[in-house]
């Protein structure tokens, strides 16, 4: 082994350990390991930035925009609204909205498609009365699977083109995933929709929780006690009739900024105390009008806003702005005028200040704040609605232009006409001068840190395999499995894979994983395409974790999921999925 290599194993070593602890956020670990590598030579000076012109980080790049711009045309809410209903069979409704979201995240970003559904089911739920626990990790599931299906589906298949372009010539074109992606999607989809959905632990489908979640009662909230309220003078044990009938739970007593002892229901209240409340929006909301007690910094938007306020409810994904800071940190009240008004964490109680409590991915959070102003703010922080809004202006009467200009693009690119990046900016063009989407938000609509992510680590792994370091790993596999045959080499590295994207991000997986199938295939003497066919399949398939993607991150808190409930639907249909991928991938790209 030499210097390069020993250097590089270590970077990729240190880059794995630090996105597993999770303590900072995957871009930033990712440029740190480039900067590493340059300083060290591994990586050449004049390859440092290259990463950011690859095909694919523009590809990815422009499908985020292009996703975002079928959403704004009114193209996905028309199907949406046409085909969801709430009064369906429990299994019928979980296939036909978990088909509906793998169809989307076919053709648009998987986390968009996910985004754009959750509120949907979330208002099905309750209207139907169930736990959205059940339907909600098969929808993220489901999302996951559709992107198996095409080229733009999903991160690790526009990697894995790129690799295949570069080392062997030709890159896969838009339904070469096809084949083997249709076949996992539609036995996913079935498993999760027959069977997968009644493997949740039955805790979580027995809350009688349509309502649960709708109003995701647990918020723990503070509320303001001003001179005038009725309360002062009383004790918080005091106000508990009043309370239950608001539906509301005074949990503890804040008092010149210290939250005093314990529950302090014995205290008498003064004014300028804050009560600590768990409840659910209109709880809170009913609990201020009867006891007249006022939203911590109401006083600020009556200032910033003539037009009232408004409550809205928010998760938190992975590594959005606001995850691992508090409302504090980012002067959310003093420099936005909005309030952190509750944080809901399955269930959890805080000692903190709720402006000062470190948010959590996973998270769902109350947000108070100017009507306008308060989805922009919302976007800002990268969280994600949980209900139906109307936080875009919706351009219906464009759906039908939005989806025939993608649809010409894709064709377009299919049959080899036009370069796909070059019909993807051909769409983001047309929808900007059909004004579909504002100029100004386009740069808002990419997601930044993964397209630094992958813009760092593509020259760290294209090292590695200059180096030999790929060459080394995959002889090492080959040596491990003398003697059996190229179908088994091709299970083991595609589950070795699936292991890896259960806790670390899918594209740093495939980055790493593409490079090495290529030499294993070289090594054995066989295609190619078999080996990148199962790390495309393999790195998208996370299912274990609620890290693994950030769509199973994303239905943690809303689901009310903890940490060991994935693995219970996720193992069964990551060996589903090996079990039908290999025999698919033997058939249509044979060794």
């Amino acid at each position: 082994m030499n210097t390069d290599q020993i250097i590089l194993f270590a970077l990729l070593f240190a880059v794995f350990a630090m996105l597993l602890w999770g303590r900072y956020r995957y871009d930033l670990i990712a440029f740190g390991a480039l900067v590493v590598a340059v300083v060290t030579g591994t990586v050449p000076t004049a390859d440092a930035f290259s990463g950011f012109g690859h095909p694919a980080v523009v590809i990815i790049a422009l499908v985020l925009i292009v996703s975002k711009g079928l959403v704004l045309s009114g193209a996905i809410d028309l199907i949406t609204r046409y085909l969801i209903d709430g009064s369906r069979k429990l299994s019928s409704h979980i296939a036909v909205m978990s088909g509906l979201g793998a169809f989307f995240s076919a053709f648009m970003n998987n986390v968009g498609a996910l985004a754009l559904l959750m509120p949907v089911e979330l208002q099905a739920s309750a209207k139907a009365k169930r736990s959205p626990a059940l339907t909600l990790m098969p929808l993220s599931f489901a999302t996951i699977l559709g992107g198996l299906v095409t080229l733009i589906g999903t991160p690790p298949n526009i990697i894995i083109a790129a690799f295949r372009e570069k080392s062997l010539g030709e890159s896969y074109s838009m339904f070469d995933f096809a084949p083997v992606g249709f076949a996992c999607a539609v036995a996913g989809v079935a498993f999760v929709a027959l069977i997968g959905w009644r493997l949740i632990p039955g805790e979580r489908g027995e809350h009688d929780s349509g309502q649960e979640l709708m109003d995701l009662q647990g918020y723990i909230a503070e509320v303001r006690v001003p001179e005038e309220s009725p309360t002062i003078g009383r004790k918080i044990l005091d106000l508990d009739e009043e309370a239950d009938d608001c539906d509301a739970h005074i949990v503890g007593l804040v008092r010149r900024g210290k939250r005093l002892p314990g529950m302090a229901r014995r205290e008498e209240i003064v004014g300028g105390d804050i009560l600590v409340v768990e409840a659910g929006p209109e709880a809170i909301d009913k609990l201020v009008g009867s006891l007249k007690l006022e939203y911590v910094g109401s006083e600020k938007h009556a200032k910033a806003d003539e037009g009232g306020q408004k409550l809205m409810e928010v998760v938190v994904p992975r590594h959005a702005r606001i995850e691992g800071r508090s409302a504090l940190d980012v002067s959310l009240l003093y420099r936005h005028g909005v309030t952190l008004l509750g944080v809901s964490r399955r269930g959890q109680r805080f000692r903190d200040r709720v402006r000062k409590l470190m948010i959590s991915a996973g998270d769902v959070l109350l947000l108070l704040g100017p009507s306008e102003r308060l989805p922009e703010v919302a976007s800002w922080l990268g969280t994600l609605p949980l209900a139906e809004r109307g936080l875009e202006v919706i351009q219906r009467e464009k759906a039908a232009l939005a989806a025939g200009f993608f649809a010409l693009a894709i064709v377009l690119a299919s049959v080899g006409i036009v370069y796909l990046p070059i019909a993807l900016a051909g769409v983001v063009i047309a929808y900007v001068l059909l004004k579909i989407m504002p100029l100004r938000q386009i740069y808002d609509f990419v997601e930044w840190p993964v397209i630094v992510l992958l813009a760092c680590l593509i020259p760290i792994g294209q090292a590695l395999e200059t180096s030999g370091g790929t060459a080394l790993i995959a002889e090492g596999i080959v040596a491990v499995s003398t003697g059996w045959s190229p179908a088994v080499v091709l299970t083991i590295l595609m589950i070795v894979t699936m292991t890896l994207s259960d806790v670390l991000n899918n594209t740093a997986t495939t980055v790493i994983a593409a490079p090495i199938a290529i030499d294993i295939a070289g090594r054995l003497g066989v295609s190619a395409d078999p080996f990148l066919m199962a790390v495309a399949v393999a790195a998208s398939c996370a299912f274990l974790t609620p890290i693994g993607h950030k769509n199973n991150t994303l239905v943690m808190g809303p689901g009310g999921y903890a940490f060991g409930d994935y693995w219970r639907m996720g193992l069964p249909l990551e060996i589903l999925i090996v079990a039908v991928a290999v025999p698919v991938i033997l058939v249509v790209w044979p060794f």
